[in-house]
């Protein structure tokens, strides 16, 4: 039965003594964001000389004192995670009046900074466009010059990687890296520096914990899980929140760890984690809608894809998409009050998915055995 195991733990994200080391292969996260007010409290709490130097309006100061905190995260981060692994941080910049003077706070910068002091080597960029169309937007002046100022309306995912880059030597490891691919479409989507979507929320239950948490949007994890990770690989978020992460990799056949300090959403995680697998389902269900359009088009265009993928049958673009399979989950269940379990479907299987209409499929007796249409 192929499983993955997903840990929660209520832990302080600068002690992460309880993971080994070189064990983690990718960290997907968001941090509380310095410098932004809803944050305050929590970095107060941190290091009572935060409190101080805000009530003090030490506003650089303030600043400085809450990376310090989530440098110990870091450099956590690069003792757990094996060589050739990725940090992926989704991070916002902060504009804050301090003392009567507005200003902002790079936040993404400093992060870069000190991430590659600790030995990481900083990748490319994504800048993740999450507009906003609200009439109050406008900060400073308004209308009127030299007093207004320009509204943020993105967050940028910083990429870092340790070490030289990943190594797939062993068979198993080859072929989970190609069943692990991704279609040639996404991935001219998902490797663009600019990301436009807005925050939507998960359909899911406790949506009180979304409000209060600031997660960001379960596609975001999902893609860098999917570009930077292969199946059975270990995803560890340290500020877990919601449980967003949890969720994407479970969609993606990986396992986790997510750290959060905050005990009282304890419960809610579990049930929110345990009721997910409809949703996720849909999810993998719209994968495969979305390239079988995807193909519908193409060919529409009198353009001929020559490869099949030998999982399900259908034209893909490329010969490394032979490989590649989107394991539906069976059930996910907890194991104690750490663990929850997901179990999959061995068999790669298209459900909820329309026919592929146009598309001439030819598929071998056992495609057919290993293909099933649940329309």
């Amino acid at each position: 039965m192929l499983s993955t195991e997903h840990r929660i733990v209520i832990s302080d994200a600068r002690g992460l003594g309880f993971i080994d080391d070189q064990s983690v292969d990718i960290v997907v996260t968001s941090p509380p964001y310095p410098m932004i007010q809803m944050w305050d409290e929590l970095f107060g709490r941190l290091n009572p000389e935060i409190k101080a130097a805000l009530e003090g309006f030490e506003g650089k100061v303030a600043f400085e004192l809450m990376h310090g905190e989530l440098d110990k995260v870091w450099s956590g981060l690069f003792r757990v995670l094996r060589d050739g692994g990725f940090v992926c941080i989704n991070i916002g910049d902060a504009t804050r009046s301090i003392g009567g003077r507005f200003r902002l706070f790079s936040n993404h910068s400093r992060i870069i900074t000190s991430c590659s002091n600790i030995g990481f080597d900083t990748l490319p960029v994504i800048l993740w466009r999450k507009q906003t169309n609200a009439p109050n937007k406008f900060m400073g002046s308004g209308m009127l010059p030299a007093g207004a100022y320009v509204t943020l309306e993105h967050e940028y995912i910083l990429i870092f990687r340790k070490g030289p880059k990943r190594s797939f030597g062993r068979d198993k490891e080859k072929l989970a890296r190609r069943e692990s691919s991704f279609f040639w479409e996404e991935r001219n989507l998902w490797f663009s520096d600019i990301w436009d979507f807005k925050g939507i929320k998960q359909d899911l239950r406790h949506r009180d914990l979304q409000v209060r948490s600031a997660a960001f949007p379960f596609e975001l994890a999902h893609r860098l899980i999917n570009m930077y990770s292969v199946k059975g690989d270990l995803v560890l978020d340290p500020f877990l929140g919601t449980g967003t992460t949890t969720l994407a990799a479970i969609a993606s056949c990986r396992n986790s760890i997510g750290v959060e300090i905050n005990d009282s959403y304890k419960n809610m995680l579990f049930e929110t984690i345990k009721d997910s697998t409809p949703v996720l389902n849909n999810h993998i269900s719209g994968r495969l809608n979305e390239h079988l359009s995807f193909v519908d088009d193409y060919i529409s265009n009198k353009k001929e894809l020559k490869h099949s993928n030998s999982q399900y049958g259908f034209p893909v673009m490329t010969q490394q998409e032979a490989e590649l399979v989107l394991n539906y989950i069976q059930k996910v269940y907890c194991t104690d009050d750490i663990i929850i379990k997901a179990e999959y479907l061995e068999e790669a299987l298209i459900r909820d998915v329309r026919p592929v209409g146009r598309v001439p499929v030819e598929k071998n007796d056992s495609q057919t055995k290993q293909l099933k249409l649940a329309l």
